[in-house]
């Protein structure tokens, strides 16, 4: 399995970036998708997920409001979209395809990770 990600930068507080995964290798529509982020110096985190098939989602309370995660199955594609970036959400965005069907909250319950891109929100 391949997951590759991009679609971060440097923006500024306020502004809106949008993210984008693309995966191979199994089937995509069979496996719930994550993304995660890595602050310096702090431990990496759900930011939001959902199902297989798109119906549940995800979001970490941070996240709540800004964030929006959706996929397209035909297309193998994972995006999360962020608007009112705010200098907090500077990390290293992971996505990540889980064992199973369901959304899970856990780093564990993932089995295949991307590179991470760097997201850099300035004050």
């Amino acid at each position: 399995v391949q997951l590759q990600a991009f679609g971060g930068g440097l923006v500024q507080a306020g502004d809106s970036l949008r993210l984008s995964c693309t995966a191979s290798g199994r089937t995509f529509s069979r496996y719930a998708m994550g993304w995660f982020r890595q602050g310096p110096g702090k431990e990496r985190e759900l930011v939001a997920a959902i199902d297989s098939l798109g119906a549940r989602k995800y979001y970490a309370d941070s996240v709540k409001g800004r964030f929006t995660i959706s996929r397209d199955n035909a297309k193998n594609t994972v995006d999360l979209q962020m608007n009112s970036l705010k200098p907090e959400d500077t990390a290293v965005y992971y996505c990540a395809q889980s064992y199973g069907t369901i959304v899970f909250t856990t780093v564990s319950s993932y089995a295949y990770w991307g590179q991470g891109t760097q997201v850099t929100v300035s004050s």
